[in-house]
């Protein structure tokens, strides 16, 4: 599976949107960790890895900022995150940075395992000589 935006359920309210996640067939993986970026100054990237084998959603629940993924032929596609009814899937083995992180942002990050230093790929030769190129 490549990477994709997904769209989840906006229930409208004059007094404030609501966005759930409950149900599997939501994600495509079973969450096992979460975490949260947030206070990063103007002008800092996060991210710049890929895992072996973790997948991700990545959700700006507040703000906006940037995911880059750079494609193995080297070309890059950009994902402007800004709505917080939208995420972005990312399948093991994708390189991505964060950027353009506006003020107050607040990126949600749902993972399909627990941490594992040894599942970052942190260099993006080795993540070409991985995948074969």
């Amino acid at each position: 599976m490549d990477y994709k935006i997904i769209q989840f359920s906006k229930i409208q309210d004059p007094r404030g949107n609501l966005t759930f996640l409950q149900h599997n067939d939501q994600i495509p993986f079973e969450i096992q960790r979460v975490f949260w970026t947030y206070d990063v100054p103007g002008g800092e990237t996060r991210g710049g890895h890929a895992y072996k084998m973790q997948q991700e959603v990545i959700i700006a629940l507040s703000g906006a900022f940037d995911v880059v993924i750079t494609n193995q032929d080297g070309t890059k596609h950009r994902f402007h995150m800004n709505r917080s009814y939208y995420g972005l899937y990312l399948p093991a083995n994708t390189w991505r940075h964060m950027e353009n992180f506006s003020t107050n942002s607040l990126g949600l990050h749902l993972s399909s395992s627990a941490f594992d230093g040894s599942d970052y790929i942190r260099d993006y030769q080795s993540f070409l000589n991985e995948k074969g190129n």
